[in-house]
């Protein structure tokens, strides 16, 4: 750990939540000599105060201890390469349109690998007046099921999250072709154009 960058980034952080060296301090019920050391890189934070100082900055102890923060790249801005995040534990869902560091029930999430569907694997999709009708004759049993399906154009996501127990069935309004997107909780992710 680099006392100066750890320190450096201990500043900035605390400036953009508004807080002086006393206000952060008080929160973390230490002296305010304790944070302006820090800040100066005369010293790092006691290990056991890293928990709740990267809870108080809105970072993770990693990026705390290395003392830089990476900003991600923006990408073009297309939807149709948006990532997505499964945790097995909750089944919850998250995207990001670059790279993110997701966590969830304690655990680092990857972004999913999505393929391809193959004949067989694809859903049914109907268009409608002014909607796309998806269905599927899955099984959708508690413990087999689709979670959502997503329609991704190049500026617009529209997910439908599915349910146990319920006909895989979802009307998703029609913004034009895109990349449907779904995840069955025992195959994974696939994804087919419409």
């Amino acid at each position: 750990m680099d006392c100066r960058k750890t320190g450096e980034l201990i500043r900035r952080l605390r400036i953009q939540r508004k807080l002086t060296q006393a206000g952060l301090a008080q929160i973390m019920n230490i002296s305010d000599k304790t944070v302006s050391k820090w800040e100066r890189g005369l010293g790092c934070p006691d290990v056991s105060l890293l928990a709740q100082l990267s809870e108080i900055l809105g970072i993770d102890i990693a990026t705390l201890l290395s003392g830089q923060l990476e900003e991600n790249k923006t990408p073009g801005g297309n939807m149709k390469n948006l990532n997505f995040y499964y945790c097995p534990s909750c089944r919850n869902i998250f995207t990001s349109s670059s790279e993110a560091a997701v966590y969830c029930c304690g655990q680092k999430l990857e972004p999913a690998k999505i393929r391809k569907a193959e004949s067989g694997e694809t859903l049914n999709v109907e268009k409608t007046d002014n909607e796309y009708f998806v269905s599927s004759s899955h099984e959708m049993t508690k413990e087999h099921y689709i979670l959502f399906a997503a329609l991704l154009t190049g500026d617009t996501i529209i997910m439908k999250r599915l349910y146990p127990e319920w006909d895989m069935q979802a009307r998703i309004p029609c913004i034009g072709h895109g990349k449907l997107i779904w995840l069955c909780s025992e195959h994974g992710f696939f994804f087919q154009y419409i």
